[in-house]
């Protein structure tokens, strides 16, 4: 269901509802019309938006489909780092500006993966399928994320001075916003990458554009402050930056993958066995 106008219409009777984005969050006066209510399947990762305190008092019991969404953003998340290390905005940008060609050849030193110091801000789901895809390709990568205890990790500071791509996958709490802002950006050897596939809450972007305007850093986003991007806005001409418009989990193959998660879960709760991918109150605050 992705129609907030029919939303209220559609909920009498319904005892399983299966949401997508845009819709309002299931507070008292929409419950109200569902007294039946006891399953929300979301087909994607985040519910922050959709449930409520008054949801889980209810005894509705809530799952996401995100798991589904961590290859194909980790994929783009290795496509920017690749891109980046090879400079490949600032070769695009100039042979479609219609620089001279010796001029277009011009760019900072190019970096091969392998070897390279990637560091990886956040273990989410995604960010181990990052990690999975780019050790594979023989980085060296350290990590960052408080909550990690699987693995060995740096703290934030040391993790941005050692680094020649940092990749952000961290969830939104209160604790990661502006994680990156003018000092830790600061800190970033020069010629370093940024990628983000994650949230721009993540990012101070105004400090971002800052070091970007200078050239010192690049940048590959694929999430803004401002959605859609206004067509006046620096990040679109700086050579330096590569964008996507928000669709890093947009595959074919990835939203497939979210209906059979739904559709399995529905499956389990009908048969009475337990929720893979289900989000308890007690898990709601560290989800992104």
């Amino acid at each position: 269901m992705d129609d907030p106008a029919g939303l209220a219409d559609a909920l009498p009777g319904t005892e399983i509802l299966v949401t997508g984005w845009g819709l309002p969050a299931l507070g008292a006066e929409l419950l109200d019309r569902a007294p039946n209510l006891r399953l929300v399947a979301h087909l994607g990762a985040s519910v922050k938006f959709l449930v409520t305190e008054e949801l889980f008092a209810r005894g509705v019991r809530v799952t996401q489909a995100g798991q589904a969404m961590a290859r194909p953003v980790a994929e783009v998340a290795l496509a920017f780092t690749l891109s980046l290390l090879h400079q490949l905005p600032r070769f695009d940008h100039a042979l479609h500006t219609g620089a001279r060609w010796a001029a277009a050849e011009q760019a900072p030193a190019r970096h091969e993966i392998l070897d390279c110091p990637i560091g990886v801000v956040g273990a989410s789901r995604t960010g181990r399928a990052y990690l999975d895809l780019v050790r594979a390709l023989g980085a060296r990568v350290s990590i960052s994320d408080p909550h990690c205890t699987d693995e060995p990790v740096l703290p934030l500071e040391d993790l941005l001075t050692s680094s020649r791509i940092v990749a952000l996958h961290a969830p939104v709490l209160p604790e990661t916003h502006h994680l990156l802002g003018a000092r830790e950006l600061a800190l970033l050897p020069d010629g370093a990458g940024v990628v983000n596939t994650a949230r721009s809450w993540l990012v101070d972007e105004r400090a971002l554009l800052a070091e970007l305007r200078t050239g010192r850093l690049d940048a590959a986003l694929d999430v803004f402050d401002d959605e859609p991007l206004p067509p006046d806005h620096e990040f679109r001409r700086l050579p330096n930056v590569l964008l996507t418009p928000h669709q890093a989990a947009g595959t074919v193959e990835g939203r497939v993958r979210q209906g059979r998660i739904v559709l399995a879960e529905i499956d389990r709760y009908r048969a009475g066995q337990p929720l893979r991918h289900e989000v308890t109150p007690d898990q709601l605050p560290r989800i992104g």
